[in-house]
């Protein structure tokens, strides 16, 4: 399986999915700078970080580089893409995902462990996950309060396309399990298609025994499988 993870100036958490893909999974691993026009992967990884600095808002001007309308062509192949993070609002700011990313309620930056609730099982990184699931892992943000309308909520609900939730450790999402004041607990979010997803949490850093989690790992190992199956 061949890994790509897009690289942007400001990019941060590059490295740690470049392990993850080649240590830890152990794939054929590389990076993708932002003015490359081609891709040649099986999956993609948008890193973490703040891309351009995150000058007029997160992922505003990464969405103009060469490389996000490579990454359009290879979604349109229906393969899978996976952004976290900052990758997410870069997605989002492509169109590839629906809604957006405001401030976080508290109007701070965030960084501790979450509880995350499995709402779809309708893309590759979840397609192995009982709905339901408890994963833990930790988010690093300041613009991670994803919002969309109530009618496109209802479109996004209703074509299992929510993907993850924040929730306590029961799986109950309330109030005070909700870090960023995200739209209905939404963590994640996927395309129509399901082989786009975009969340806030990072699974980098919830992948081994090292870092004593290994949740993360959960949303990469069930593809890697399906793609050595394939």
């Amino acid at each position: 399986m061949k890994i790509g993870v897009l690289v942007f100036p400001g990019s941060n958490c590059d490295y740690d999915c470049y392990h993850l893909a080649a240590q830890v999974l152990g794939a054929e691993a590389s990076f993708i700078w932002h003015e490359e026009s081609h891709i040649n992967a099986d999956l993609v990884i948008v890193p973490g970080g703040f891309s351009y600095g995150d000058y007029l808002r997160c992922g505003a001007i990464a969405r103009f580089t060469p490389v996000m309308e490579a990454l359009r062509n290879f979604s349109d192949l229906g393969k899978p893409v996976i952004g976290i993070c900052n990758g997410f609002q870069i997605l989002v700011e492509s169109g590839l995902l629906s809604g957006t990313l405001l401030r976080n309620t508290g109007l701070r930056f965030l960084c501790k462990d979450v509880y995350l609730r499995v709402d779809s099982n309708a893309t590759p990184f979840t397609s192995h996950l009982a709905l339901g699931s408890i994963l833990r892992m930790p988010i690093a943000h300041n613009e991670g309060n994803y919002f969309v309308s109530r009618d496109e909520y209802s479109r996004l609900n209703s074509n299992h396309q929510i993907v993850l939730r924040y929730c306590d450790a029961s799986g109950a999402s309330r109030a005070e399990s909700n870090p960023n004041g995200s739209y209905e607990h939404i963590a994640g979010v996927c395309n129509a298609r399901g082989n786009v997803l975009g969340m806030m949490p990072h699974p980098e850093r919830a992948s081994e025994v090292l870092l004593g989690n290994q949740d993360g790992l959960r949303l990469f190992t069930g593809l890697l499988k399906q793609t050595v199956l394939a």
